[in-house]
């Protein structure tokens, strides 16, 4: 299962991605964000 943020009213979702037709259990929105780690990447400049 993956964790996914609801693009409407913000809940956390827990979604399994076998399911087919994804609702938001609060407020039945079809958009989800995925929820990223907090780890900031560095990038050298050429």
């Amino acid at each position: 299962m993956a964790s996914y943020k609801c693009g409407k009213c913000g809940n956390n979702v827990d979604i399994d991605s076998e399911k087919m037709g994804i609702k938001c259990p609060i407020c039945g929105s079809k958009i989800f964000y995925k929820e990223r780690g907090t780890i900031a990447k560095r990038i050298k400049a050429r």
